[in-house]
């Protein structure tokens, strides 16, 4: 079996020797990024240089990123889905572009991989004439040839949507030519979405080919972007060059190649098994879960049971290392959701965890962190060995709480509602009718899932096996979960209505007296203070830093003082690359817990006179490791107005969290 490691490894090994630098994986909580609450993608940390910055480490990168996908929370359970992935990602910033990515992943996957090219197809842009964009002829004649050192003739075909697809079939083909909606990326998608200043491009997608029979209820035929599960997509090459403008679509200054494949699928594929859990990295939590429940992972009934609780508990894991705890909001939101599904399924399996050491999920989080522990070292620690087997046992003590109260309310309700025969209006078809089984309202379930914290399969099997139903079944129950969603979803635009990662000038400022104000907090407060987050939007600033306490009104007085002193100083924002270990002999400052590349960049502020030439790190007021972007001098901040902290409190323990804003 082709390991995840093994693949990894493979891949760093091939890049390197084409001249890449291996850089680290980003966290994964973004950092300066209010859009998203976690990192989704290898892009997602470089977007400043896929807009023309300079990266410290060239312009040859590749790594492998771990990502999290909060809307695939619910698609787990099937052989493909998963929360938590790693993506393999190689990028071009401005150097080669379509006609080195394309062998160089084609010769990845084939003779590295070990892949058979008869069992790869590709995707390509078919164009779009309503905003002038060609179609892409050049990556597909590059792919003809590719396939034909191999001794296959790549028929292309054009094929156009989803629905295209489906009715049209294969048709012999090995290339194929999708619309915008398959195979243009941007982040806002299609072009006719786009925002002004948003980079994006055609992309050559690869899928394997399982050969699995196709299930007709996907489509009357299959094709490469067919979702029955005979094909999977292994990666995407994205051509990123152009940037909407108000007048369309201008070239970027740089051409940039921008790949992404998924580690846990090419290892699918590898092994010529389209079941992702079927991988190495999931066979020992697997095992250990059919050991105990006397349950077999082949067996359909258990078999989502399985795949949901190996899923959400690495995810877990990783989130808790990156910094997360289990809350009512943001990321702590969704670690407590996931951590309550997966308890949820420990108990399907038929499973009750009594105390810590026999936890299922404690246990597979440990089998997680040895299967992880040579790629991300930071797991192999005693602290994080703490860390998390103490947070996971701690949600899932909470959660067995909250279970018994949530029972003994829908035990009552049920006791009241009777059990004879009873009228209900049917507002939806202006009707009167009878039910003769005894009824949960959707408005109690709905309750009983969004502030008790229930999981909502948990009380419809529980209401179904008493005897009861929900009141017009499941659907008003699915209409109002899904109004809530949305009115979270709003608020969270709401929130963030800052933008996204953007380099506004008010964004700008904000970010430079970010760094302010944490040289201020150690000041004031003494040098344990570390940063542990942040996150900027164009309205305000917000940092997380290590304080055992709860701030006084003088001290944040003080802080404040020192803040607007310096900006009205004017000092000079000064960008260095060097060497971690050189910025790290500067006691630059960096962010608890990141990993950094071997190069970076180090933004120092002042003394007044500094330059590129002479940054004077001896006279200057705070040192940072640090992407940007920044103001070239704080009498850039003073225009934006005074720095005021809005509010002060604690976080988790040992953490407290500072909001600040520039008013006049």
């Amino acid at each position: 079996m082709k390991t995840l490691a093994d693949i990894r490894s493979a891949f760093f090994g091939f890049y390197r020797e084409r001249g890449h630098t291996i850089i680290p994986s980003a966290s994964l909580v973004p950092q300066n990024d209010p859009t998203t609450l976690f990192t989704g993608s290898g892009m997602q940390p470089l977007v400043p240089y896929l807009l023309g910055k300079d990266h410290p480490e060239g312009k040859r990168l590749a790594n492998s990123q771990r990502s999290f996908r909060a809307e695939d929370v619910e698609e787990v359970g099937d052989n493909r889905h998963t929360t938590f992935f790693e993506m393999l990602g190689n990028w071009s910033l401005g150097d080669y572009f379509k006609k080195e990515q394309l062998p160089f992943i084609f010769s990845f996957l084939v003779d590295e991989v070990g892949l058979k090219s008869e069992k790869l197809y590709v995707t390509v842009f078919a164009g779009d004439e309503a905003n002038n964009l060609p179609k892409d002829t050049e990556s597909a004649e590059i792919w003809k040839h590719l396939f034909a050192e191999k001794g296959i003739d790549a028929v292309e075909i054009e094929m156009g949507s989803e629905a295209d697809g489906a009715r049209l079939g294969m048709r012999g083909g090995r290339i194929f030519y999708y619309d915008a909606k398959k195979n243009w990326w941007s982040r806002a998608g299609v072009p006719a979405n786009m925002p002004g200043g948003e980079p994006g491009g055609p992309d050559s997608e690869v899928f394997y080919d399982f050969g699995t029979e196709h299930d007709p209820k996907f489509g009357e035929n299959c094709h490469p972007n067919c979702d029955c599960g005979r094909f999977m997509e292994i990666g995407n090459s994205v051509f990123m060059q152009y940037q909407k403008t108000a007048g369309g679509f201008a070239f970027l200054p740089k051409k940039n190649v921008d790949f992404g494949g998924g580690l846990e699928r090419i290892a699918a594929a590898a092994n010529n098994n389209p079941d992702v859990f079927a991988t190495d990295v999931f066979a020992d939590a697997i095992a250990l879960l059919e050991k105990f429940s006397g349950k077999q992972y082949a067996d359909s009934r258990y078999q989502k049971s399985f795949r949901v609780i190996a899923d959400h508990v690495r995810a877990a894991l990783f989130m808790i290392a990156d910094g997360v705890r289990p809350s009512n909001t943001e990321q702590g939101y969704v670690l407590r959701r996931l951590l309550r599904r997966a308890s949820q399924h420990v108990m399907k399996l038929g499973l009750e965890d009594k105390d810590k050491e026999d936890s299922m999920l404690v246990r597979s989080a440990i089998i997680f962190m040895e299967k992880y522990a040579s790629a991300y070292p930071e797991l192999a620690t005693e602290e994080m060995y703490q860390t998390v087997t103490d947070t996971i046992w701690e949600e899932e003590k909470q959660f067995a709480r909250i279970l018994t109260d949530g029972i003994k309310i829908l035990d009552k309700a049920m006791a009241d509602s009777g059990r004879s025969p009873i009228t209900v209006r049917d507002v939806a078809h202006n009707s009167d009718r009878i039910i003769a089984d005894p009824i949960i309202s959707a408005g109690f379930a709905f309750e009983l899932v969004t502030t008790r914290g229930l999981p909502r399969e948990l009380v419809e099997e529980y209401a179904k096996e008493k005897g009861y139903i929900i009141n017009y079944g499941a659907e008003e129950l699915d209409q109002l979960l899904e109004q809530h969603k949305n009115l979270s979803r709003s608020g969270a635009e709401q929130k963030f209505k800052g933008g996204l990662a953007d380099t506004s000038e008010a964004t700008t400022r904000l970010h430079t007296a970010h760094h302010l104000l944490l040289k201020g907090l150690q000041i004031v407060l003494g040098d344990h203070v570390k940063q542990r987050g942040s996150n900027i939007t164009s309205e305000r600033l917000r940092i997380d830093f290590s304080h055992p306490e709860k701030m006084t009104d003088e001290q944040k007085k003080e802080v404040e003082r020192i803040v607007n002193e310096r900006i009205k100083e004017h000092l000079p924002m000064i960008r260095s690359t060097m060497p971690k270990e050189e910025a790290e002999k500067l006691n630059a400052q960096h962010e608890f817990g990141a990993k950094y590349p071997d190069v970076v960049s180090v933004y120092s502020l002042g003394p007044v006179g500094a330059t590129e030439e002479n940054p004077q790190f001896d006279r200057a007021f705070s040192i940072e490791f640090c992407g940007g972007p920044h103001v070239s001098n704080t009498e850039e901040i003073e225009k934006g107005g005074t720095f005021k902290i809005q509010k002060e409190e604690a976080v988790a323990a040992g953490v407290r969290r500072i909001k600040g804003i520039l008013a006049h």
